[in-house]
């Protein structure tokens, strides 16, 4: 329950609205509880002698009362509830802002699935904590005392026997709330891997149907499903309990204020309208009691959801502005400077990078090449901090990239990486996304010097063009161009290209890099490939093996070097002849 604590700062901001609910509960309750009275006195004022005026007084009153109890039952689902909805959009926004600044180590820990689940069924959980739990606790509560106040008012000892089953009934919602929690709990972290599959499997499509794996799929698909079912089963045989109880209960209380009370009207003890008003006061028990089962149910499903957001909400954000920031920086030139620098993922595992030294001047281009898992892309992460080094300094402008504002720095940085992500927009919005301010001519230049411009001369809308999701309409090599053109876009002072040219035919690679070197005169272009074609132009060639700078320089002091660089561009040649050939 103590996780539920986490929402009081939410209720606060609604206070008002939420003291007006309260405030509105009381009079409502106020209202329904006066109509077993009235039906009282006009029940004893019959048997004493039949009045018509008396009659239509009582009818006036008894339905004044209904009305008076059903406007401020209106009012408070337009103060209590909606502050539930109100709230829930504030926790939901609290949630994906707190995700959005997670650092990608998070993202690689946790399924999209398991979070997508967080974010909708379990915020959808809390809510019904934060409305009509909130609501119908106050509304019981209030209402159990006055009825309760009355009902000793009209007989003492005949309350006292109408209430002898609630403690029995209190002990057994405790059992069965416990139950319910935990099986609840088991639900949820069932419905993050069924929600992880079906996205996993929506994503994977072309692979699937590539393989024809679709029936495996289903078949997978259904055994989650199926545990999915038998967990919420479970939970269902334990709440099927609640009712015919609560029902049995308050019913055993109904017979023995008939029984006892019918003895205390023979004996004139009671009149026969105190009896009619003590079985309408049961009556309207039975509501408060049943609601009370069904609010413990909410309460301990929501501290379950509650619970495992908190799991998220508590993650830290390990990369972002501290006291160390320097927010006079709001602009960067390209100059990078790596300092003995090492890195590894986790603590506990072998560094990818080790004592990296590498200078790159503003203007200039370097290529990073290697074989497979030597570290290329680790090392470009590093700079716009998607990670943070574990030993040494990374510099810009001679900055220490730490001190440099998150934003800035990643503002004047294009970065492209290995795996294209187009969103389901226009073509236009998604080469403008990192643009704030909307220009036509950033979409044409931006698209030429990409070499995707010839293409979308031949789409159906041109710029305009939805993509699908992800992309899925483009080629492999188009997805590459408008990543490059939407990072181009953003008109950055360093740009680092990760693998963004191996569907791109080499024609039309050496194109896009003359075009490049012209755009990118005065800034910084960091490329990483495997392609001898893409990296041999550049200033500086740096090979990476095993974390560690092994060679370093131009194309061709590399070659006449005769180390992995050479045999990597004689192999290349190799295959080009061989081709060629063919």
């Amino acid at each position: 329950m103590d996780s539920l604590k986490h929402l009081n700062k939410y209720f606060a901001r609604y206070k008002v609205k939420i003291l007006f609910g309260i405030l509105f509960i009381l009079i409502s309750n106020g209202a329904q509880v006066y109509i077993p009275l009235l039906l009282k006195e006009s029940i004893d004022a019959l048997t004493s002698g039949f009045s018509k005026e008396v009659l239509i007084k009582y009818s006036f009153l008894i339905v004044g009362a209904a009305l008076i109890s059903g406007v401020f039952r209106f009012l408070i689902r337009q103060t209590i509830i909606v502050v539930s909805w109100r709230i829930e959009y504030d926790l939901r926004y609290d949630f994906w802002s707190h995700i959005q600044r997670l650092p990608l180590r998070f993202f690689q820990n946790n399924s999209t699935g398991n979070i997508m689940a967080h974010a909708t069924n379990d915020i959808s959980a809390v809510r019904m904590y934060i409305g009509p739990a909130v609501m119908y606790s106050i509304d019981t509560v209030t209402k159990f005392i006055i009825v309760i106040f009355i009902m000793l008012s009209l007989s003492t000892w005949l309350t006292i026997y109408a209430l002898i089953p609630l403690p029995i009934l209190s002990y057994f919602v405790y059992k069965l709330s416990k139950k319910i929690h935990k099986k609840f709990t088991l639900i949820q972290e069932k419905f993050s891997d069924l929600t992880a599959k079906a996205q996993e499997s929506f994503s994977g499509i072309r692979v699937i149907k590539s393989y024809v794996r679709e029936q495996s799929e289903i078949e997978s698909f259904t055994k989650l499903s199926k545990e999915y079912l038998e967990r919420n089963m479970d939970k269902v045989k334990v709440q099927a309990l609640f009712m015919p109880l609560l029902f049995l209960i308050t019913g055993t209380s109904v017979i023995i204020v008939i029984l006892v009370g019918g003895g205390m009207v023979i004996d004139g003890k009671l009149t026969l309208g105190g009896i009619t008003a003590f079985v309408s006061y049961l009556s309207l028990l039975i509501w408060p009691t049943i609601a009370f089962g069904w609010v413990a149910n909410i309460i301990q499903q929501a501290s379950a959801s509650m619970k495992r957001l908190l799991n998220i909400m508590r993650e830290n954000y390990d990369i972002e502005d501290t006291a160390l920031t320097d927010h006079s920086i709001d602009t960067l030139r390209g100059d990078i400077e790596f300092k003995n620098v090492s890195f590894s993922y986790k603590e506990n595992l072998q560094p990818v990078l080790t004592n990296i030294n590498l200078k790159i001047p503003r203007g200039s281009s370097i290529a990073v090449i290697g074989h497979t898992g030597e570290g290329k892309s680790s090392l470009v992460n590093l700079i716009p901090r998607l990670y943070d080094i574990t030993m040494g300094i990374i510099k810009i402008d001679g900055h220490d990239i730490k001190t440099i504002p998150l934003s800035v720095l990643r503002r004047n940085i294009g970065f492209v990486s290995q795996e294209t992500f187009l969103f389901s927009e226009t073509l236009t919005n998604n080469i403008l996304y990192g643009v704030e301010k909307r220009n036509r001519d950033i979409v044409l230049k931006s698209a030429n010097i990409a070499g995707l411009h010839k293409d979308v001369e031949n789409f159906p809308q041109a710029y305009e063009t939805i993509l699908g999701e992800r992309g899925i309409t483009l080629s492999g090599g188009q997805k590459q161009r408008t990543c490059l053109a939407r990072a181009i876009a953003i008109d950055p002072k360093i740009l680092i290209l990760d693998d963004s040219f191996s569907a791109v035919d080499t024609h039309t690679e050496e194109e896009i890099l003359v075009k490049l070197k012209e755009f990118m005169k005065d800034r910084t272009t960091i490329i990483i490939s495997h392609r001898i074609s893409t990296v041999k132009n550049a200033d500086n060639i740096v090979v990476l093996k095993n974390g560690n700078i092994v060679e370093q320089g131009k194309h061709e002091e590399l070659v006449a070097f005769g180390g992995i660089y050479a045999d990597l561009h004689y192999k290349q040649l190799l295959e080009e002849e061989l081709r060629e050939m063919s």
